[in-house]
C-alpha cells in the first residue's frame, strides 16, 4: 500500500485535522513514512501570520527536493486563503482548502491510486471547485465551508498520548488582525451525541487524557441554539454551551482527565468557572489558557477585541480562586500591533507582572492580506526593530514568571500522565511527561506513554521542566 507522510503545522485545532486526516488514512491500510520516502505528502498548513506561510512554502520545497516522486497534497490555512499561489509551487499535486478538508483523505487516496490526473474524469465527490485542465494542480476551495468538518475519526491514544478531538470550527469575531474568517468561515459546533460517542470510544481504547480544542472553543454551540430547529426560548436553560457540555462528558462517561484548549477570556462564564471549582484536579486540568493580544485598553479597542483589561484580570481572579494557585494560566501576546505607542507596550508589561502567569505565547504582529489592520499597518506601522525589542522584553518577563510557577512544586506530590519520551532523554534512563496542570515533567526510570502517574518533584532543570520521581506507574491506561 503506497505511504504517506502528515506534515503539522499550526494551531491544536489544525493539528487535530491533521490527526483525523491521517486516522483516516491508516484505517484504508496505508502506513505512515518520512516525507524522504512516503508516496503522498501532506502539508497541513497555518496561515495566522507571513511567517507561518513562509515555514509551509520552505517545508514542501525540501520535501519536493528529497522526495521528487512524491504527491504533495497541500491544506489547511494557506491552502484555503491562497490557493493558486499554494498551486504554483513545485511538487504540489493537489491544494484542498479547509471549505474540502473532509474530503483530503480520498483525494490523497485517488492520487495515490493514479485515479486523479490532470484532465482526466474523476470520481464525482472528488471534482474540483475549478475546471481541471491538462498542466494545472487541481484545487478545492471555496466559501461554503460545506466539506469542512472531519467528523467521524475516531480518537486513540498513539502517536499522540492526548489527541486533540476538535469539537468547534470556524470564528465570528472580527479582530481586525486575524484571517482566521477567511480560512475557516463562521463557527460551526459537532453535535454533542458526536463527541459524547467519540469520548466513549477513546476511553474504550484505553485513553486517559483528552483536549477538547476548537478555532473559538468557547463559542461550541452557539449556532445550534439559533438554528431554526433550536429549542424554544422558554426552554433556554436547556441550550447547549460549552460548560454544559464539559459537565455532560464528565459525569457520562469514564474520562479520566479532560483538558480545555485555549478559550477566548470573555467566554468563560460563571458556570465553566464553577466547573473549574468543582472537578479541578480531579478530572478536570487545572490549565487554562484564554488568549491576552494586549494590556492596554486603547491597542484592544483598536483589534476589535471584546475585552479590556480590567475584564481579563476579573476572568484570571475568578478562575485562580476556583482552581487554585496550581492552575497554570497561559496566553497569546502580541507586540507591534500598528500604532502600538512605548506606553501601550508598558501597559502591556504592568498587566503581564501582575497576574500569575505560568507561560506566555509571544508574537510579532503580522500583517494579513484583507484584514483591516492591513491598511492600518500601512498608516502607523511599529518599526521591526521596536517590535523585536519588545517581544525580547516579554520573553524575559515570561521566563521570570514560568520560573517562580514551577518553583513552587518541588517538594510537592503532583498526578502527571507519561508521554512518548525522546530516544536522547531514554537514553539517559529518563521518561517524559506533562502534569495535570500542564507542566513538562522528567521521571526517573522507563515509563511506557499514557501511564498516569503520582510523582514527586525533586527539582528543575536549567529549562524548568520538573524532575521527579513516579510514586505510582502501574494505573491503568
Amino acid at each position: 500500500m503506497p505511504g504517506f507522510h502528515v506534515e503539522h503545522f499550526g494551531c491544536r485545532a489544525a493539528r487535530a485535522d491533521g490527526e483525523a486526516v491521517s486516522g483516516r488514512l491508516r484505517a484504508a491500510g496505508h502506513c505512515e513514512q518520512q516525507p524522504s520516502e512516503a508516496d503522498v505528502v501532506i502539508v497541513n498548513t497555518c496561515s495566522v501570520t507571513a511567517e507561518a506561510d513562509r515555514a509551509a512554502r520552505a517545508f514542501i520545497r525540501r520535501a519536493h527536493r528529497v522526495n521528487p516522486e512524491a504527491r504533495i497534497v497541500v491544506t489547511g490555512c494557506y491552502a484555503q486563503r491562497a490557493p493558486q499561489e499554494v498551486a504554483r509551487l513545485a511538487g504540489v499535486a493537489a491544494v484542498v482548502g479547509n471549505s474540502h478538508k473532509a474530503l483530503t483523505p480520498q483525494i490523497v487516496l485517488a492520487l495515490a491510486s493514479d485515479k486523479v490526473r490532470f484532465g482526466s474524469a474523476v470520481p464525482p465527490a472528488l471534482v474540483p471547485v475549478g475546471a481541471v485542465l491538462a498542466g494545472q494542480t487541481p484545487v478545492w476551495a471555496d466559501d461554503r465551508f460545506a466539506h469542512s468538518f472531519i467528523e467521524d475519526a475516531q480518537l486513540a491514544p498513539g502517536a499522540q498520548t492526548r489527541p486533540n478531538l476538535k469539537i468547534q470550527e470556524g470564528c465570528g469575531n472580527r479582530c481586525t488582525f486575524c484571517v482566521i474568517p477567511q480560512t475557516r468561515g463562521s463557527s460551526r459546533s459537532l453535535p454533542a451525541a458526536n463527541i459524547l460517542k467519540q469520548v466513549e470510544s477513546f476511553v474504550a481504547a484505553g485513553g486517559n487524557e483528552l483536549v477538547l480544542s476548537g478555532i473559538n472553543l468557547g463559542r461550541w454551540g452557539r449556532e445550534i441554539r439559533r438554528s431554526p430547529n433550536a429549542e424554544s426560548p422558554a426552554r433556554s436553560s436547556s441550550e447547549p454551551t460549552l460548560a454544559k457540555l464539559v459537565r455532560r462528558i464528565l459525569e457520562e462517561t469514564a474520562l479520566p482527565r479532560l483538558r480545555l484548549s485555549s478559550i477566548e477570556p470573555m467566554d468563560w462564564d460563571r458556570e465553566l468557572i464553577g466547573l473549574m471549582a468543582e472537578f479541578a484536579g480531579i478530572r478536570l486540568a487545572r490549565h487554562a489558557h484564554l488568549p491576552l493580544q494586549s494590556g492596554s485598553d486603547a491597542v484592544l479597542r483598536r483589534m476589535h477585541r471584546r475585552y479590556r483589561p480590567w475584564h481579563y484580570a476579573e476572568k484570571v481572579q475568578a478562575l485562580v480562586r476556583a482552581a487554585g494557585p496550581e492552575l497554570t494560566l497561559g496566553a497569546d501576546v502580541m507586540v507591534g500591533f500598528p500604532g502600538e505607542t512605548d506606553r501601550e507596550f508598558e501597559e502591556t508589561l504592568e498587566l503581564v507582572r501582575a497576574l500569575p502567569f505560568g507561560y506566555l505565547h509571544i508574537f510579532p504582529f503580522s500583517p494579513r492580506p484583507a484584514t483591516r489592520a492591513w491598511a492600518m499597518h500601512a498608516v502607523a506601522p511599529v518599526p521591526h526593530a521596536v517590535a523585536e525589542q519588545r517581544a525580547a522584553a516579554l520573553r524575559t518577563l515570561a521566563a521570570e514568571k514560568s520560573r517562580a510557577h514551577r518553583e513552587q512544586f518541588v517538594g510537592r506530590e503532583m498526578e502527571a500522565i507519561t508521554l512518548h519520551t525522546p530516544p536522547a532523554l531514554a537514553g539517559r534512563d529518563l521518561s517524559s511527561a506533562l502534569t495535570e496542570n500542564f507542566l513538562p515533567a522528567e521521571l526517573q526510570g522507563k515509563l511506557a506513554a499514557n501511564r498516569l502517574v503520582r510523582l514527586q518533584v525533586t527539582g528543575l532543570t536549567a529549562e524548568g521542566t520538573l524532575q521527579g520521581v513516579a510514586l505510582e506507574s502501574g494505573l491503568p491506561g
